[in-house]
């Protein structure tokens, strides 16, 4: 049986051996689908990094979205950014979730502020919904990535004086 990650890849695969993504040739259309991609994550996003939010930062982080924006080589991205206090008093990049379509690319990828690509093959609100656990990934990711740049004592979760949190 076959994970969403791996059925992610193959799907990636195979729009590279066949010169398509999803059924789309030209740029123009796989931008439309890339915004359409956008659309379908939004939630998907939130959740991951609401999650993420509860557990490490204890509630104190707030999500924002970009939308799709034009970069400017002229490619197309779209953000989710978690933020909280330690994070902006340190002056350090948020957590994120970044679907971004490069100017050079044969289709749109996934990414964090530290963590690199994934392929972005979504499609309708299965597929987004099936993107859950990777998008999980990129935004611990990123929390460890932090951490590293910084300090443990970026989390809430870990600087708490109460003791009912987990280890």
């Amino acid at each position: 049986m076959s994970t969403a990650m791996n059925e992610a890849l193959i799907r990636h695969c195979r729009d590279l051996r066949d010169g398509t993504h999803g059924q789309a040739v030209s740029r123009e259309d796989k931008e439309r689908l890339f915004v359409t991609a956008v659309e379908l994550l939004d939630p998907v996003a939130r959740t991951a990094l609401g999650e993420l939010d509860a557990d490490l930062l204890l509630g104190t982080g707030e999500v924002v979205a970009s939308g799709v924006t034009r970069s400017q080589e002229g490619g197309l991205n779209a953000m989710w950014s978690l933020t909280w206090p330690e994070q902006r008093a340190s002056r350090i990049q948020p957590i994120a979730v970044v679907a971004h379509y490069g100017t050079g690319f044969h289709h749109p990828h996934l990414r964090g502020n530290t963590v690199g690509d994934w392929p972005l093959n979504v499609f309708d609100a299965a597929d987004a919904a099936a993107q859950l656990d990777t998008l999980r990934v990129i935004a611990a990711g990123d929390a460890h990535n932090l951490v590293f740049q910084e300090s443990y004592r970026l989390m809430p979760a870990i600087t708490a004086s109460t003791g009912d949190h987990p280890a």
